[in-house]
């Protein structure tokens, strides 16, 4: 349907902040991943903006990401004529699962396999069970058609901000200090609640939902 080249500024790493794909991008080939969105709202931006600037003045560069979810699966490639049945797998699988609420509140610092790339997130601490269950709903769809599942035990995350090449120890040398900024606020320590009544999959430019039951 699509010819099978490659589009060579998908590769240029100028043209996205520095950040270098894992995978070619071939015409007809969706990156593919499944998640929940995190809305963020005012406590939210201005925590993130106290975390990034203490960051900054420690000598890491980190930039917000454009938008927070928390990832039930890993980035997978998928062909155009995959995507329908792909998404009604999904959402024969997710037909009985129930919608629940679960909360991050203890930074963690996560590198990508390539070491090109180094992110701060938040650790979820409740409702890793319902995740791990919906994980093995994600991963059988995944193995049906031959994709990689997700991690065997996956540190469940909202990845807050990022910044190119290999910072892993550089925050974790100042992680004590940015934890401090989460827990001693005025209002009490920030604790970051993911609403998880909606499950996402995004294909390349397209959005599917898969409402979970009440």
């Amino acid at each position: 349907m699509f010819p099978e080249e490659v589009d060579p500024q998908t590769e240029d790493g100028s043209l996205h902040g520095g950040r270098v794909r894992s995978f070619k991008h071939e015409r007809g080939n969706w990156a593919t991943y499944v998640y929940f969105p995190y809305h963020s709202d005012e406590e939210f931006v201005e925590l993130l903006e106290e975390l990034m600037s203490t960051a900054v003045a420690r000598g890491v560069p980190l930039t917000p990401q454009e938008e927070f979810h928390l990832s039930l699966s890993q980035t997978v490639v998928l062909r155009h004529h995959w995507i329908q049945p792909f998404t009604q797998s999904l959402r024969a699988g997710l037909a009985n699962c129930k919608k629940f609420v679960c909360s991050a509140g203890r930074l963690k610092v996560y590198c990508n396999t390539e070491k090109t790339r180094t992110f701060l997130g938040m650790e979820v601490s409740t409702g890793h069970a319902q995740l791990l269950e919906l994980v093995r709903v994600v991963d059988r769809t995944m193995t049906e058609f031959r994709l990689d599942t997700f991690y065997k035990d996956p540190s469940f995350h909202v990845s807050l901000a990022w910044c190119v090449g290999d910072f892993t120890q550089q925050l974790k040398e100042c992680l004590q200090e940015l934890q401090s900024l989460v827990e001693n606020r005025e209002e009490g320590p920030f604790l970051l609640m993911v609403d998880c009544q909606e499950l996402r999959c995004r294909a390349g430019n397209k959005t599917f939902s898969f409402p979970l039951e009440p």
